[in-house]
């Protein structure tokens, strides 16, 4: 909630002579009365109301008009401002001390609306917030609210409680699930199906179960008692926020319906340590390039990286630095990308206050970076405190992003790719050009269509269909087969999902591009199929389904992922009968695989970390043996960058 007049647009409503009560029951009070002007702007996508002190209208108040219903308000006028703080500083003000009274508050935060009994006195509403924030009494005495009420349900739609024909309920419209999502974050709003187009992360960053209690007190009212689902109802719901998104693919022509396949046994894969800065060094040659990159890359993807390792190793996964260049080759490229990216952040460092005024896209930018930076992996060492350099080049880098890329600018979410880049590279241009790289696999995510969001939970359906159905169609009975609950894993590649440190070893697996196309996906298969048996034992419904997802966040397994993922793919390679649409998700369809028959010995299988046989069949492939014994209990890798090193240009 901001101050009043913070706001300017098109005015909507206004209705002048509503009155705030601000000392019932003293009658001779004259200040008892306040008179104000209440409007409903719109602006751009947002839509605010805004109560404003119009100190000239005075009126004294008749005895008449003292009704008893207004007693009960007497409590409401005198704590209506304890508002929890907020660190983007909306907190309300007095406006320059004109008036205490004066408020503004974003549709997008409006819970409840109570109205007083027909025929006592002068008509009245009563506006509660999502964050308990109870705003004065407006009294309404030139004229009734109706008028008002007419307005606002242009915007949000208005249902009566169960328990209290008085009080309005605020329900969002279908298609404006993004705005749900929004609002448990207090983000400005955008619009309806504008905020999940353009802002996909703020759809998915909230936790799971608050959604889900919000989307059921959209379509039911806030009484538990009333939350019974019809069926499909939800998923519709879920599906129409997405336009394009059909999980359900039998219904579309050209369809390959994927019947039954027996997919043979699944074989038991074997994890090595990571890299070595030892191995690293004996496969270059004096010149400084990487001898043997499929088997480099092979080994990280069966062990990931020792963390000395990254900061070099990085450049070359990413694309940053080619495989095949030499030391003076990357010499080169490094002083010709630092002066390119100079080049850009001094454009957007060069922009005057008065030129930023009239660059409504640049502030947008610059303000949804500077949020999102404040709350990016504050609880890391590396970015916790205030004025830490690691949030400054944070913001920084993002920034020059969005000169690199304009169409794209800044989308929430894409903090999260850069942070752990940062975090390894500890300088500023080497993290902006491997995020520059990072973001060309994952721009699709971003833009406003969501094509690669639509692509990829259709892609995850038809693998996961595949290798259970049965646990598909339960999904789907339960309306969750659009794999909604996915959304959050596939946006941000997991990083919610587990630890900080095991996603370096995860994103650097990903990298290398083995074993397959999308592995990705096959990671997400590894972790439903772990939870397969909690979710139909306990017969989850949605809500519950939902909700035990988003609580795995950090209780994930990342060795134990990874392992389940390989063998999956290397059951499916062997498979003779794979569908076509599923060679294609792998990029199986073009190349033969080898597929050796003979399995993996006894002595290959020291210093290596065993994943569990899975309930499916198929037969073994060799595996990558480990130089070294690998500890059963492995310890992460203790990290403490100097974080004093970092100075933003």
């Amino acid at each position: 909630m901001a101050a009043a007049g913070a706001v300017s647009g098109k005015i909507i409503y206004e209705q002048e002579g509503v009155y705030i009560h601000s000392s019932c029951g003293k009658t001779n009070d004259q200040d008892s009365l306040i008179s104000g002007i209440l409007r409903v702007l719109e602006k751009d996508s947002s839509s605010v109301v805004e109560w404003t002190h119009a100190p000239k209208e005075r009126a004294h108040r008749g005895s008449e008009h003292l009704n008893s219903y207004e007693a009960e308000w007497d409590m409401v006028n005198t704590v209506s401002f304890k508002k929890k703080p907020h660190a983007n500083g909306d907190a309300p003000s007095h406006r320059n001390g004109k008036s205490k009274w004066s408020f503004l508050f974003s549709l997008t935060d409006l819970k409840s609306i109570k109205q007083n009994k027909e025929g006592m006195g002068w008509s009245y509403l009563v506006f509660c917030l999502k964050d308990d924030v109870v705003l004065p009494a407006l009294h309404f005495h030139q004229g009734d609210s109706k008028l008002l009420i007419d307005s606002l349900e242009k915007y949000v739609v208005l249902c009566e409680s169960p328990q209290d024909k008085r009080t309005l309920l605020v329900n969002c419209q279908n298609k404006s699930l993004s705005q749900s999502f929004e609002n448990l974050l207090d983000e400005p709003a955008y619009g309806l199906i504008q905020k999940i187009k353009k802002d996909p992360y703020t759809a998915t960053m909230v936790g799971f179960s608050k959604v889900t209690n919000y989307i059921f007190d959209s379509l039911r009212g806030s009484d538990p008692s009333t939350h019974q689902r019809p069926p499909s109802e939800m998923a519709d719901f879920l599906s129409d926020a997405i336009p394009g998104l059909k999980i359900n693919q039998q219904e579309e022509p050209g369809f390959e319906v994927i019947t039954r396949i027996d997919l043979g046994e699944r074989p038991v894969v074997q994890r090595r340590e990571p890299v070595s800065l030892e191995e690293w060094t004996k496969n270059i040659d004096s010149e400084g390039r990487i001898l043997n990159v499929d088997n480099m890359k092979q080994m990280i993807f069966r062990g990931g990286l020792s963390h000395a390792l990254r900061k070099q190793a990085w450049k070359f996964l990413l694309g940053y630095f080619p495989w095949d260049s030499t030391k003076e080759e990357r010499t080169q490229l490094q002083k010709q990308k630092i002066d390119e990216y100079f080049r850009m952040k001094l454009q957007w460092k060069s922009v005057s206050e008065e030129q930023e005024k009239r660059n409504s896209r640049l502030r947008d930018y610059r303000s949804l970076i500077e949020k999102d930076v404040n709350r990016t992996d504050r609880t890391n060492k590396f970015y916790e405190g205030q004025d830490n350099p690691g949030l400054i080049l944070l913001h920084d880098i993002l920034m020059t992003y969005c000169m690199y890329d304009f169409d794209l600018g800044y989308v929430q979410g894409m903090s999260d790719l850069l942070s752990p880049l940062l975090y390894v590279m500890e300088n500023e241009v080497d993290a902006f050009w491997c995020f520059a790289s990072y973001m060309d696999q994952m721009h699709q995510n971003f833009e406003e269509q969501m094509q690669g969001m639509k692509t990829q939970l259709i892609q995850l359906s038809t693998l996961l269909r595949l290798l259970d159905s049965g646990f598909c169609s339960y999904l789907e009975s339960q309306d969750s087969g659009y794999l909604y609950f996915c959304f959050r894993w596939l946006l941000i590649r997991f990083k919610r999902e587990f630890s900080f440190l095991d996603i370096l070893r995860l994103w650097e697996v990903m990298w290398t591009e083995l074993p397959c196309k999308n592995f990705h996906l096959l990671l997400c298969c590894a972790i439903l199929e772990s939870e397969k048996q909690q979710i139909m034992e306990k017969h989850y419904g949605f809500n519950e389904i939902l909700k035990h997802i988003n609580e795995l966040s950090m209780k994930i397994d990342v060795e134990d992922v990874l392992c389940k993922a390989e063998a999956v793919s290397l059951q499916m390679v062997k498979c003779k009968e794979l569908p076509q649409a599923v060679c294609e998700i792998l990029g199986l369809q073009d190349s033969e695989v080898a597929t050796p028959d003979s399995d993996v010995g006894e002595d290959e299988n020291v210093g290596m970390t065993s994943c569990p046989t899975s309930a499916f069949h198929g037969n073994s492939l060799p595996v990558l043996a480990a130089s070294e014994a690998r500890d059963d209990n492995p310890t992460q890798e203790s990290v403490s960058p100097n974080v004093s090193r970092l100075t933003p240009a």
